[in-house]
């Protein structure tokens, strides 16, 4: 399968979605406030599975005054003990090793095995494959081919080389084009393909899959003889917003919404 191994051995939380950006302050305040009660419940590791941001222009934009109250807020945490960890999405996969080191983030492979230690005698651990979630979307093959183009070293060092402003407007325009796009396509195009997500989790090995993207919060069985699971996170909108978390090997969907 290929990708990165990690382990916690207490409790982990993980989001996705958040799209944060200057003109939506309601989202950046509770963003905040999730990462308080993180320190307050003293969570041992935080998973963002992308799309943090609305867009990242490149980590030379990192001092911009948005930016940097993020970079401060996630700093923070890291510095109050809790693990950050990083898996790029869509929208913010130019996020690199400057952001990393200003934030205290680990970045993660797009598909990353986390094992969870659990506390029962015997029990072993939960093996939990982690991504972001687009990859798994094979029936949006327009989307598919813009991935693999804006994922290539060449289209990235032509892009940073531009200056901000450039990128800015550039940004501007595809997320435009995006929304014309998404508006012309159907539901399930959008969506995870089923054989996809089960080809996926069957060829890591693991027990569950946790993921976004598609901004649909789910959960279900996506083997029934294995007994492996699908944790789908929802994006952060009005009156939308969840994270989920694993204490004792169990997991459990908290509500942010508000």
């Amino acid at each position: 399968m290929g990708g990165g191994m990690l382990s916690v051995a207490g409790t982990a939380r993980f989001v996705s979605d958040l799209h944060l950006r200057q003109e939506r302050a309601d989202l950046t305040e509770r963003f905040e406030c999730f990462l308080i009660d993180c320190a307050v419940q003293k969570i041992d590791a935080l998973f963002i599975l992308g799309d943090l941001f609305e867009y990242w222009i490149g980590d030379d934009n990192i001092d911009d005054l948005f930016a940097s109250e993020i970079v401060a807020k996630l700093r923070q945490l890291s510095e109050d003990g809790t693990r950050l960890f990083f898996v790029h999405g869509n929208r913010d996969f130019l996020i690199g090793s400057s952001f990393a080191m200003a934030t205290g983030v680990s970045l993660l492979p797009e598909l990353s095995v986390l094992n969870i230690a659990h506390t029962s005698v015997g029990a072993g651990a939960l093996q939990i494959l982690l991504l972001h979630g687009d990859t798994l979307c094979t029936d949006d093959h327009a989307y598919q081919n813009f991935r693999r183009l804006v994922r290539t070293d060449e289209w990235q060092a032509t892009f940073l080389a531009k200056p901000l402003d450039a990128r800015r407007a550039e940004v501007a325009a595809l997320r435009q084009r995006s929304a014309d796009a998404v508006r012309q396509k159907s539901a399930e195009i959008m969506d995870a393909n089923p054989n996809a997500v089960r080809q996926t989790l069957a060829a890591s090995g693991c027990q569950a899959m946790i993921h976004g993207h598609t901004h649909r919060p789910s959960h279900e069985i996506v083997d029934t003889t294995t007994g492996s699971a699908r944790w789908v996170l929802s994006d952060w909108d009005v009156n939308r917003g969840d994270a989920l978390e694993i204490k004792t090997g169990k997991i459990q969907r908290l509500d942010w919404s508000h």
